[in-house]
């Protein structure tokens, strides 16, 4: 049986949908279509049941429905009765400490967000809820609240000389101002593999996804990860790829090896450099990391 995830569809994932409603976790319609009801559904099941809350069904999820399924029909014995799979549910053991707790999440983040995490960490070794904390806290920071997936490039003529000064000596920077494809074309121009200027490169392959991948080599390396060609469908990164393309980055950078050291102020310190280059909004990344290692915990 193939794993049913976020996005899958057809008649496994409506008999998918039938079986947590029949066990009393909603999935919000039986449509065969795995959205963030069926994601939802699933993880609750799997925390009820001690298995890993990755939303995912594979083997081990799905002969824990089955097995719920049986003893289910055995206990209503042909009486309809559909609460004993509801109290059965709500008396079975939690999740084991250290496996990833997404149920807590709900509330703390977009729904959009939460459904990319399973895939997101089990591609990309989000094994513990500590890693979440750490990453989920500073994607937050690095894309506005998880709001921006694309670098705004966007600025006055006055705002280039402070950001990018070195770009722009000897330059009419008024020629650039507010244009965002031309500044963006200069300033990444001839680095992380783009080509020069005229090529439009620096543009194509502007800061996209929750912590920003930029030049034509990352998005090459994520295209390879990824299996799919966000080379030539840049747009993938921050339409499908936004959770991904940051956990890439910190997967390519070994940054879980520093959020493994603890949970503590220094460790934050620490991973916010790995990804900022210095300590910006650091006080925002405290408060987010110790809100998400609560409501994972």
């Amino acid at each position: 049986m193939p794993i049913l995830r976020q996005g899958s569809s057809g008649p496994a994932v409506q008999d998918l949908q039938q079986k947590l409603k029949d066990l009393g976790f909603d999935p919000k319609g039986v449509d065969g279509t795995f959205g963030p009801g069926t994601l939802a559904a699933v993880i609750a099941f799997q925390k009820s049941k001690g298995l890993q809350t990755d939303g995912m069904v594979g083997p081990a999820t799905m002969a824990a429905l089955q097995s719920a399924g049986a003893n289910a029909t055995a206990d209503v014995g042909g009486e309809g009765s559909g609460g004993s799979a509801g109290a059965s549910a709500a008396s079975a053991t939690p999740a084991a400490t250290g496996r990833l707790n997404l149920g807590g999440l709900s509330g703390k983040l977009p729904d959009a967000v939460i459904a990319q995490i399973p895939a997101t960490a089990a591609e990309f070794g989000i094994t513990t809820n500590l890693r979440l904390a750490h990453f989920l806290a500073q994607c937050g920071v690095e894309s506005v609240g998880f709001t921006a997936t694309v670098e705004n490039l966007n600025y006055s003529a006055q705002r280039l000389l402070q950001v990018f000064p070195k770009y722009f000596k000897n330059v009419d920077v008024n020629a650039y101002a507010r244009n965002p494809q031309k500044i963006g074309s200069r300033v990444y121009a001839n680095r992380m593999g783009n080509g020069d200027e005229a090529s439009g490169d620096g543009f194509k392959f502007r800061g996209r996804g929750y912590i920003q991948l930029t030049g034509k080599n990352n998005y090459t390396s994520f295209s390879k990860f990824v299996g799919e060609d966000c080379v030539a469908n840049a747009d993938l990164v921050a339409t499908k790829y936004p959770l991904a393309s940051a956990a890439f980055f910190f997967n390519s950078n070994n940054i879980w090896a520093i959020c493994d050291r603890g949970a503590n102020d220094a460790t934050v310190t620490s991973v916010t450099k790995a990804v900022n280059g210095g300590t910006n909004a650091l006080p925002e990344r405290l408060q987010n990391f110790k809100r998400f290692m609560q409501a994972l915990g």
